[in-house]
């Protein structure tokens, strides 16, 4: 177990967590919604810091990262736990231990160990991914400090419910960020996460104006967030608050956990949201589950192609510091 970093005291040997936008009160001997921050004798302790139940050798494209080091591989952990209790989601038997049999499992290691074999294995990053970081944000943060000293890219894939107070502390040492932004209205974060967009909205803002690399992903579940007016409000503020280089993944959603009444989502769709992102001046929309969908960049000034993509094969035709091969315009990325 490990002292949080992001907690304080409260009365009666009660404290407030404050790595998530939910603000957990805890009692002594409970724990937070993530299940996995436990209140020990008034001491916040994280349950699973050196419990790493998911490591695997990914391309970055998984992620998805399309716009950092395209081509490479990111060495990519978790442990169980998660703030959001999504309907869909598809890693449920991790995210969620108290409800299926896998409990705080997890093999010991340390953050020396994550970043020597990251490093062992000729991964370019370190991914914190499949659950959620932000509620094991000590083995995170501890990882990304190291990463960074012995040259390594960080990423977290990410809900984006996590409090401003964890941006603040883990920016320094976070390149980029794929945040989730499930949909553009209230009712569907209430009922569908049991959570709130506006935190999601304020932390994207944050983590553009900390000079992290923001890819936002949509999963487009038929019938529940593919309203179009829905989706251009969502274009919209992408181009507006993060800004139009930002890239846009919408992703085909497939039936999953408690989520299984609406069908696969008609590629159709998919375009059409598509057309919504380009119309709202966003440069770069790609589709994600669709063999064969918008899978490469284009330069936003000549349309030259400059990373082809098929499936997680990559090929770079980039020049010199991300320029265009054609028009010399700098892609926006880092690579």
């Amino acid at each position: 177990m490990k002292e949080a970093y992001l907690y304080h005291p409260l009365e009666d040997g009660a404290v407030q967590c404050r790595a998530c936008s939910h603000y957990c009160w805890i009692k002594p001997g409970r724990r937070g919604i993530c299940g996995v921050r436990e209140n020990r004798n008034g001491i916040l302790v994280s349950l699973v810091y050196d419990r790493v139940v998911a490591a695997s050798i990914d391309p970055i494209e998984k992620k998805p990262i399309f716009h950092l080091k395209p081509g490479s591989t990111s060495f990519s952990i978790a442990t169980v736990g998660c703030n959001l209790k999504c309907r869909f989601c598809q890693n449920a038997d991790i995210a969620h231990p108290g409800d299926s049999n896998v409990g705080l499992t997890g093999r010991p290691i340390s953050p020396e160990d994550i970043v020597d074999q990251a490093l062992d294995r000729g991964c370019e990053s370190i991914s914190f991914t499949y659950t959620e970081p932000s509620v094991f944000i000590e083995l995170a943060l501890d990882t990304a400090r190291l990463a960074k000293e012995r040259g390594l890219y960080t990423v977290f894939v990410t809900n984006g419910f996590m409090s401003p107070d964890l941006i603040e502390m883990v920016a320094p040492v976070l390149d980029a960020a794929n945040v989730d932004l499930k949909a553009f209205d209230e009712t569907f974060y209430k009922d569908q996460c049991g959570a709130r967009l506006e935190p999601v909205k304020e932390n994207l803002r944050l983590m553009r104006s900390k000079g992290i690399l923001v890819e936002v992903t949509t999963l487009v579940i038929p019938g529940l967030n593919d309203d179009p007016g829905r989706l251009q409000d969502m274009a919209e503020f992408i181009a507006r608050d993060l800004g139009p280089e930002t890239p846009w993944h919408l992703s085909r959603f497939h039936p999953a956990h408690r989520l299984t009444d609406r069908g696969v989502t008609p590629v159709e769709t998919l375009e059409q949201a598509c057309a919504v992102g380009e119309q709202a001046g966003l440069h770069h929309v790609y589709t994600g589950n669709v063999p064969g969908g918008r899978e490469s960049t284009y330069c936003r000034s000549c349309g030259a192609l400059a990373i082809e993509r098929r499936g997680y094969g990559t090929r770079s035709l980039l020049g010199e510091e991300g320029a265009c091969p054609k028009c010399k315009m700098p892609v926006y990325g880092i690579f």
